[in-house]
């Protein structure tokens, strides 16, 4: 079941959002843009702090933010979990358009305005296709994937939807990419979906001031 299907045609509706019953969307929104956790001032951090902003500063991030600005407060998840991204984001075998592509179902499963406005320009220099991309972004089951996208696609939405996938679902993931890649995929839907929950709860902002990319789905 698709999500706008699943929520019964949400994009259309308005009156209520996913940060809360009965809350206008215009007033979710706003209540969004309230930073939680906002950066540490660099004479505010603790040593274990500062180590940990060192490390993700010397690998191939290059920056403490998104999610790891909320994640600095307890620094010793934040690398252990930064090391698991890592290899997640940047070393599996699945290529960067199936990676990209799983992250951005993710984003949208949690309504994740950061990872979205990060991840939607990269999918696309991955070779992910404009249309796919704004069809997963209104909450439709997009038309015109590939075939990695389309098994992809049936096995991410029925995980995050279903809490477990279909043998009609897992089989060709399975034969395609191999039980490492079944796991690797599954990973990444975990690993994002996480990163969701935590700049969510954190209400991470986008950098700059700019607009969020996701309309909120009524919840």
């Amino acid at each position: 079941m698709e999500r706008r299907d699943f929520l019964g045609g949400a994009a259309t509706l308005a009156g209520t959002s996913i940060l809360g019953l009965g809350l206008p969307t215009t007033a979710a929104a706003a209540e969004a843009s309230q930073d939680r956790m906002p950066p540490i001032p660099a004479d505010k951090m603790t040593e274990e702090q500062k180590k940990a902003a060192e490390i993700l500063l010397s690998g191939p991030r290059k920056a403490v933010d998104g999610p790891f600005v909320p994640l600095l407060r307890s620094p010793e998840f934040m690398n252990r979990l930064q090391k698991t991204g890592e290899y997640l984001r940047f070393n599996t075998k699945l290529g960067p358009s199936v990676s990209e592509f799983i992250i951005l179902i993710t984003a949208r499963h949690w309504t994740q305005q950061f990872e979205w406005d990060t991840h939607a320009p990269i999918a696309a220099k991955a070779g992910v296709k404009p249309d796919v991309i704004a069809a997963i972004s209104e909450g439709r089951r997009p038309v015109g994937m590939t075939a990695d996208e389309e098994m992809i696609h049936n096995f991410c939405t029925e995980l995050l939807h279903n809490q477990g996938v279909s043998e009609a679902s897992y089989a060709p993931v399975l034969s395609r990419f191999g039980e490492g890649g079944v796991i690797d995929i599954t990973g990444l839907v975990g690993y994002y979906s996480l990163l969701g929950m935590i700049m969510n709860v954190a209400r991470s902002p986008i950098p700059g001031g700019k607009p969020n990319p996701l309309p909120y789905f009524p919840h």
